[in-house]
């Protein structure tokens, strides 16, 4: 799907909304209405440019309820800086990709010569020598209202920007360089993990059996924090302390959490 696309489709409160509840479980369209607080006509008319999109797809259960889930794993990637604009939609990459492909994943920087060139700590550059020996700190200060003095102070700081040394240039060049395919490496990393999460939530999925997966993977991995109240994880999850709590007490039947007092822990 092409980005642009992608961002006047979310571009909607409503749809960005329908795609964070269906991100929790699969809901039908009076679920969602209620959700949004909107008419079913609305509702429907949202699903069906998502559906076109192929963000979301569609099922009918045994009583004919028509339920809605998201479809695909996708992540949009803005950059907005003086410099650029752009857009990427990502999607997850093979499991075989080869990451130690990746040169630069360790971000092992050159903070030295990023130093010298005033890239680090740019709200304090480099002091530099005057022909005299005094530093420009030291130098006769400028009366920040005479308009003429300051332009040639400006004009002065200007010429020292064009004679800056060929060495000097190339290398910001080459860190500017480094650092862009830096920026290509940690998105592929990124699609990559994107994968494997999507392919270790599946086999929590299947591992589970019984349940709503996305709710008991969600209460897992807030669990992995450490343990918590289930007045906490309901706040947390957006859920109903007493479905937070059904579903805790059966994960402590089957041996994964335990309760301590009023905390709930994963059983490791």
């Amino acid at each position: 799907m092409d980005s642009a696309e992608f961002l006047d489709l979310l571009g909607n409160e409503n749809r960005r909304r329908i795609l964070q509840l269906l991100a929790r479980k699969p809901c039908y369209v009076t679920e969602i209405s209620e959700y949004l607080g909107v008419s079913p006509k609305a509702v429907i008319d949202h699903l069906r440019k998502l559906e076109d999109a192929g963000l979301v797809e569609s099922r009918t259960d045994s009583r004919r309820r028509k339920y809605f889930s998201i479809d695909r794993h996708v992540r949009l990637e803005v950059n907005l800086s003086p410099y650029e604009f752009g857009t990427k939609s990502a999607y997850p990459a093979s499991s075989r990709l080869d990451l130690t492909s990746c040169r630069r994943v360790s971000i092992d920087l050159d903070t030295e010569a990023l130093s010298q060139s005033g890239v680090l700590n740019s709200d304090s550059p480099p002091v530099e020598s005057t022909t005299d020996g005094q530093t420009d700190d030291e130098s006769e200060e400028v009366d920040p209202l005479d308009e003429e003095a300051l332009d040639q102070q400006e004009f002065g700081s200007g010429q020292r920007l064009l004679t800056t040394s060929h060495e000097s240039v190339v290398e910001l060049a080459t860190q500017l360089q480094n650092l862009k395919q830096l920026e290509r490496e940690l998105s592929l990393a990124q699609r990559w993990t994107q994968g494997r999460i999507t392919e270790l939530r599946e086999a929590l999925s299947r591992a589970i059996g019984n349940g709503d997966p996305r709710l008991i993977s969600d209460l897992l991995l807030a669990l992995d924090d450490g343990g918590k109240r289930s007045e906490s994880l309901s706040r947390e999850l957006d859920v109903p302390v007493s479905v937070v709590e059904d579903v805790l007490e059966e994960l402590a039947l089957d041996g994964v959490v335990y309760r301590e007092g009023h905390r709930w822990f994963l059983d490791r």
